[in-house]
């Protein structure tokens, strides 16, 4: 009885240790120079039905189900999606915008777990055009913020933010026919 008391109370401190160390947030972002006036490329960004053109998880599932609440480019407008397991299922809201250098919105995601994170998209003029960061930032609530001493956000989807930002880039600085 005793060594069943030692090895749930050896249990329980391990997980009171990790979930102390664990991370409790996360910040992933990555950013692109695309040879546009900084205007054209924000005034391209602050609507969220034109991620659909660059956003690498339409790719991932093309026959994704979309609905929208609103007016695009406005805040409180609301792009869902129900998708297939690469996807899942969720929503982002537009929350803020500063004009011609700021667009946030509130990712929701329900499928295949819930959470929330806080979306940006930021633009600033350089010499050559505009620089685009891409980025998203939220909490890891217990016992989830355990995982994440298992599994590296950054590394997660940090990809897919190179890869949708080079779709940017292709679709921004393409020639106008």
């Amino acid at each position: 009885m005793m060594t069943l008391i030692y090895i749930l109370l050896i249990l329980v401190t391990l997980v009171l240790f990790l979930a102390f160390v664990a991370p409790k947030t996360y910040n992933v972002s990555r950013s692109v120079i695309v040879e546009r006036p900084a205007a054209e490329v924000y005034n391209f960004l602050k609507y969220l039905k034109n991620q659909d053109s660059w956003s690498p998880w339409n790719k991932k599932d093309p026959n994704m189900k979309k609905t929208f609440t609103g007016t695009d480019g406005e805040i409180g407008f609301i792009s869902a999606w129900e998708g297939n397991k690469d996807v899942g299922a969720g929503e982002q809201e537009l929350t803020n915008f500063v004009e011609g250098s700021f667009v946030q919105s509130k990712l929701r995601f329900f499928k295949p777990w819930k959470s929330e994170s806080d979306a940006y998209l930021r633009v600033e003029e350089v010499a050559i055009g505009a620089k685009v960061t891409w980025g998203f930032a939220g909490k890891n609530p217990f016992p989830f913020s355990i995982f994440m001493l298992f599994m590296n956000m950054d590394k997660a989807v940090g990809k897919d933010f190179e890869e949708g930002l080079q779709n940017l880039k292709d679709i921004l600085e393409k020639p106008e026919n």
